[in-house]
């Protein structure tokens, strides 16, 4: 079995970009702070608008989360419509529910039109209820999100049964306009598309100090300096040595396992339509095929933690009650990555200074959101117009008992993973 922090899809990656570490000094009108989804979306959203560019990655592209992601390209954040108007208000919230909305048209355009191999698969996602109190949650999501426009259907136990090919469902909402993606691929293929476009993309370069100056933030890293006008962090739950604009977040770790390719005779009983799926638990299931046939389930939990005997008992428990004739299939890899959480479940812009502002706080949902947050960021700085944002930036956030909250996330997944799923 491969180390927790080495994820399928660095094998799997079809997209290449060649990078050094920075190791002179750079005058930029626009300087980005990680190479997520978000700090892609950026420098290429910049890169494309004429301005000069450099991005700065601690690792290497999709180091963090990006590259650890399900790849479930959804519409919309966790929570649904309603709770978001009444967190954010009438006019902020219909803005972001529209803008998200659109997050998986926007993303697969981008892939689209520069040509990035990633597995992209449109054809919907599908919101499992696990349970039937889960079938009228989805229920209420259904009316909410079709209130607003979306085009979701609500499918009863039948009809999940024949999408999924599994009979443990009580239901499922499906979602045409989602999908899947090679997670990775897709944020080293922006990071591509970024440098294509005139953006100087640096990997092994962190940051290790920041200061306004005379009109201008000098970021320092161990090779070079760079002078810039603007400033994106975007480093969410892989953020490094910066304190003073360290994001506020609760950590919580979310792992997957994936089985070799699964055969043609197997494959045509699971997902026939290749939709990406998770659940209504608490404690959620996600489970999805790759291009190649195998099947990734995941669930909430560290495998670098006390909890990894638990988490890795549960999958394979879980992997025969989803799908009994996979209960022979082997589990040969298994990884896993660190979600920002934020109390509300909703992102978050905060301003670090002049020009200057971070997003982080995606709560899992960092493909659509993260690629759509990075775009408007780029737009509000270049053309100095705060209306450009999703969110309105905030001087600052913060999250009380991150620490022992994030320990109540990890003690419940492991022992919810120890008693359930027993057939």
């Amino acid at each position: 079995m491969n180390t927790p922090e080495h994820a399928l899809w660095r094998d799997t990656c079809s997209e290449t970009l060649k990078t050094a570490s920075l190791s002179v000094d750079l005058t930029v009108d626009l300087a980005v702070i990680g190479g997520g989804y978000t700090g892609c979306s950026a420098a290429l959203t910049a890169a494309k608008a004429g301005a000069s560019v450099c991005l700065l990655e601690a690792q290497d592209i999709g180091h963090g989360g990006s590259g650890r992601n399900v790849g479930l390209v959804n519409a919309g954040l966790w929570l649904p419509p309603d709770t978001i108007r009444s967190h954010l208000g009438q006019d902020v919230g219909d803005r972001l529910i529209d803008l998200l909305a659109k997050a998986p048209s926007d993303v697969f355009a981008l892939i689209d039109v520069h040509g990035i191999t990633c597995e992209p698969v449109q054809n919907g996602t599908l919101h499992c209820a696990h349970s039937a109190s889960g079938f009228r949650d989805l229920q209420t999501r259904h009316a909410q999100l079709s209130a607003a426009g979306a085009p979701v259907e609500l499918l009863p136990a039948e009809a999940a049964h024949a999408r999924t090919g599994s009979k443990t469902f009580h239901g499922a909402l499906f979602d045409p306009h989602a999908g899947t993606i090679q997670p990775l691929a897709y944020v080293v293929g922006l990071a591509r598309a970024a440098s294509d476009a005139g953006a100087q993309v640096f990997t092994q370069s962190p940051v290790q100090a920041i200061r306004h100056q005379n009109g201008h933030w000098v970021l320092t890293t161990p090779g070079g300096t760079v002078r810039a006008k603007s400033v994106i962090q975007a480093t969410n739950a892989y953020h490094q040595r910066l304190e003073d604009t360290a994001p506020a977040y609760v950590p919580v770790y979310y792992f997957q396992y994936a089985t070799a390719p699964l055969s043609h005779n197997l494959r045509a009983s699971i997902l026939p339509k290749g939709e990406g799926c998770w659940d209504t638990g608490l404690i959620m299931t996600s489970f999805r095929l790759d291009q190649d046939g195998r099947m990734i389930i995941g669930g909430m939990g560290d495998l670098a933690h006390a909890g990894r005997g638990p988490h890795s008992a549960w999958v394979k428990r879980k992997l025969a009650q989803l799908y009994p004739q996979l209960s022979d299939e082997s589990l040969v890899q298994g990884w896993h990555g660190r979600i920002a959480m934020t109390s509300d479940h909703i992102p978050k812009i905060t301003e670090i200074g002049p020009n200057a502002m971070s997003a982080h706080g995606f709560s899992g949902r960092g493909i659509g959101p993260g690629t759509v947050f990075g775009r408007l960021m780029a737009e509000s700085l270049l053309n100095d117009d705060p209306s450009c944002l999703p969110v309105p930036a905030v001087p600052e956030h913060r999250e009380s008992w991150a620490g022992l909250r994030r320990a109540y996330f990890e003690t419940g997944a492991a022992l919810t993973h120890l008693i359930k799923a027993r057939i």
